[in-house]
């Protein structure tokens, strides 16, 4: 890898790790795209880009989600006062649903984790799994002016949209916006938890990667590594905030044209 593919690679994770177009989906195509297989895959890089996108996040949310842990884990150390916290207190309300969100997450990942993985070495699924997710994105027309708030229920099938996020293609930040707007959530609520229920899933991942990255570590360019990171970081700053401003005109299915014409193109040239 080159200093420029290391640009390149870093702005497309970043861009669309919260664009709703599927990170994922571009990461398979742009490897394909520059010849990478599945074996030159370089998974401290891949660790490292996400890196990236959660100080993306932290950066753009850090006082909601100080507010938001200190809130948690304050009322979280109080067992017997937990029902009257989940009705009163905000943060601890959320943290519960996002702890409710990685239940299907966890659970789908366990038992199709190996074919899950497997679908990243298919970049003809990714294109059409783009085609999939511009139409959960048109299809937000069809609720007009949500108003309601995240609640437990609704957090289980947001958290089932995340876990179905995880085939390359379908966009996570789009299926689990959508699914929430679906609910008549409003929309700046139903972003920020979209964004906000990322931070663990990344985290995890990543934990989970890092004794993989670890072999490589030491024969690691990490100028290239560095360069690409804080290109990933600038690049999700960026996304987020175009993305709540998407969301709060009501204008997000304006992406599910770019889905459809990525799809359509990465069928017809793949």
């Amino acid at each position: 890898m080159n200093w420029w593919e290391s640009i390149f690679i870093g702005f497309v994770q970043g861009l669309t790790e919260f664009l709703p177009v599927s990170s994922s989906g571009h990461l398979v195509l742009t490897q394909h795209l520059l010849g990478m297989n599945e074996a030159q895959a370089d998974v401290l890089f891949e660790v490292m880009l996400h890196f990236g996108t959660i100080l993306s996040v932290f950066w753009v949310y850090r006082e909601r989600i100080f507010q938001l842990t200190f809130g948690f884990l304050t009322q979280a150390k109080r067992p017997s006062t937990w029902e009257t916290s989940y009705e009163s207190d905000d943060d601890f309300r959320m943290g519960i649903h996002i702890l409710i969100t990685l239940v299907p997450t966890f659970l789908v990942y366990a038992v199709w984790g190996s074919q899950i993985e497997a679908a990243f070495s298919s970049p003809r699924l990714a294109a059409g799994m783009l085609l999939v997710t511009g139409v959960l994105l048109l299809l937000t027309r069809l609720r007009k002016a949500p108003t309601g708030k995240v609640t437990a229920p609704k957090s289980v099938l947001i958290g089932c949209a995340q876990a179905f996020a995880m085939i390359p293609g379908i966009s996570r930040s789009g299926a689990t916006i959508c699914v929430a707007l679906y609910q008549n959530v409003k929309p700046e609520k139903a972003a920020d938890f979209s964004f906000l229920m990322l931070l663990p899933v990344v985290v995890g991942a990543t934990i989970f990667k890092v004794s993989e990255a670890v072999s490589q570590a030491t024969e690691a360019d990490w100028a290239l590594l560095l360069l690409g990171t804080v290109v990933a970081f600038f690049s999700g700053i960026v996304a987020i905030r175009m993305v709540l401003n998407f969301v709060r005109k009501g204008r997000l299915q304006y992406f599910a044209f770019y889905c459809f014409a990525a799809g359509t193109l990465g069928l017809i040239l793949i």
